[in-house]
């Protein structure tokens, strides 16, 4: 099997500040990141994405062919580009990418505090895990990639056209990420 999380240094890992407790009151409180492989013919292409735990909206993400620490980075400044949030905590797992230098100091300059949960533990990042299963079933077991730009193509539909605008779940009265979120800003 392929593994995505290569556990790091313990002096690098961040303080768990959610505690499986993923409830917020509001966008841009807690943000659930992670990273998955998409199997393509050419190779495997590497996923990460940033949720915002509210809405369930991805508001960042990137895709690359290695595991380096800038592709977590590229998914954490399209989230931060996107939303500018006061106070975020950012809760991922400990894989090396995390708890790599490069992320911790990204993170301090933001104003982002970075939160992880215990190693190999998939209930701690359970959001996260639960939008990867559902890309899975949704979109990348239904079909075989020729190419990683065939299966970025697909991802970014996936993401941008389906799951943010149209995508229903149950954890937030049936609506799509992107309804929730403007029903509960005009609400504000």
């Amino acid at each position: 099997s392929t593994q995505t999380t290569v556990k790091a240094q313990k002096d690098r890992k961040a303080p768990d500040l959610v505690k499986r407790d993923f409830t917020v009151a509001t966008v841009n409180k807690l943000w659930v990141a992670d990273i998955t492989y998409v199997p393509t013919w050419s190779g495997f292409l590497y996923l990460s994405v940033v949720m915002d735990a509210f809405s369930r909206r991805v508001v960042g993400w990137a895709m690359a062919t290695h595991l380096q620490s800038e592709l977590v980075l590229s998914a954490l400044n399209m989230a931060l580009y996107q939303r500018r949030p006061q106070d975020v905590i950012h809760h991922s797992d400990q894989g090396a990418q995390y708890t790599s230098i490069a992320f911790g100091k990204r993170c301090r300059e933001a104003g982002v505090r970075p939160s992880m949960g215990s190693a190999g533990d998939c209930y701690d990042n359970a959001l996260c895990e639960s939008f990867f299963a559902t890309l899975e079933c949704e979109l990348i077991n239904r079909r075989s990639f020729r190419t990683q730009k065939e299966a970025r193509l697909a991802i970014f539909s996936y993401i941008e056209g389906w799951y943010n605008p149209h995508r229903r779940h149950s954890s937030i009265a049936y609506y799509a990420p992107m309804t929730y979120e403007k029903l509960h800003l005009s609400q504000a």
